[in-house]
């Protein structure tokens, strides 16, 4: 690839890191791609992209993929964005890599985080103090390595002046989507989505696909415990399957659960994909029967009960209360979870503020 030009009207350089995660660079460079000609000739002429590294040796994504970088390091200012990939949390990056990170935060390009790669950002001592885009699935882990960011897992990126972070996955294409049409127009935005297949981008402010946090628990085996039923909201795991991954008795876990929560193991899974399916309901345009099944019912009967035992209401009436009202029983969510940690002896009170920093949509 040779050197960027300023005729160019976005120039991007991609810095990936050890097992890095394939899809958000892949999402990312094609959205490029397929802006940068006319049809699908690849031809890099209203953008430009190089993948940089300290060496030209191949960099090995987590499936095992290797991609060999384009160039060295060069100047910051060659490119409008630098955009970081990342991955596997335990990998640390080349001192190098964070080196050049914290030169080009000095000289002023925009810094983009794909996925974990804001993890990475943070490393490097940029971020600090700024609005952090985070996957629910990393939320925990960003909070414990770095504190004094502000976490955000309610929307799909997060654009915090220079600073851009991105939930990473697919969310990829919307992040490139935005840049595109900022830098280069709408017609070549939509240009790539419709190559790609993709029917429309969706707004930073869009939800993420999360289950809702119910508690902050200090207890490992429980946030273990909890992470597991998250991870499974639509095949629920039995008390004996995350009793045996948690290598503990059924009974120990039950009493773990309720000393921590208040409530048993089922009753929590149960409650927790109630109110995910109420989530559904004010975020996304789908029927109730999908959304059972996307909540890990057996029918969408036994759903509508559980629904109706919760809030008084059946889905539909719900829906059709709207989603001020939705909004409303969702923050009954946090309630629930104040007096539940009242009831039990943990240090809950403390930790409240910490779970409303979180910004999720249903914690208003």
């Amino acid at each position: 690839m040779t050197k960027a030009k300023s005729s160019k009207a976005l120039r991007v350089g991609f810095i990936l890191t050890p097992d890095f995660t394939l899809l958000p660079f892949a999402a990312f460079i094609d959205a490029l791609r397929l802006a940068a000609d006319e049809g699908d000739g690849s031809r890099p002429i209203h953008c430009q992209w190089s993948v940089i590294a300290p060496t030209l040796a191949p960099i090995r994504a987590s499936c095992g993929v290797e991609i060999r970088p384009t160039q060295v390091f060069c100047n910051p200012n060659e490119f409008d964005y630098i955009v970081v990939v990342s991955g596997l949390l335990k990998m640390q990056p080349d001192r190098r890599v964070l080196t050049y990170i914290k030169a080009a935060d000095k000289t002023g390009v925009r810094l983009v985080g794909l996925g974990t790669g804001s993890f990475t950002l943070l490393r490097a001592g940029v971020l600090k103090g700024h609005r952090c885009c985070v996957s629910w699935y990393h939320y925990q882990d960003l909070r414990d390595e770095f504190p004094d960011v502000i976490p955000v897992a309610d929307q799909l990126f997060v654009v915090d002046g220079r600073y851009i972070t991105c939930a990473g996955g697919a969310v990829a294409i919307d992040l490139a989507f935005w840049m595109i049409k900022r830098h280069i127009g709408a017609a070549h935005a939509q240009k790539s989505l419709h190559i790609m297949i993709v029917d429309r981008a969706r707004p930073a402010t869009f939800p993420q696909p999360q289950p809702p946090l119910f508690c902050n628990t200090q207890d490992l085996r429980v946030r273990r415990a909890i992470l597991l039923i998250e991870q499974n909201l639509s095949e629920p795991l039995s008390l004996p399957a995350i009793a045996i991954r948690l290598n503990v008795s059924r009974r120990q876990l039950e009493r773990l659960f309720r000393a921590e929560v208040g409530m048993g193991v089922q009753a929590y899974s149960r409650m927790l994909r109630i109110y995910y399916g109420l989530w559904q309901l004010a975020s996304l345009e789908r029927t109730v029967t999908e959304i059972s099944e996307n909540c890990g019912f057996s029918d969408a009967s036994h759903f509508i009960r559980c629904f109706r035992r919760e809030f008084g209401k059946s889905p539909l009436e719900m829906r059709r209360a709207g989603r001020p009202e939705i909004l409303r029983y969702l923050k009954g969510l946090e309630d629930k979870r104040a007096r539940a940690n009242r009831k039990t002896s943990t240090p809950f009170e403390s930790s409240i503020p910490t779970v409303l920093q979180e910004r999720r949509p249903y914690i208003s």
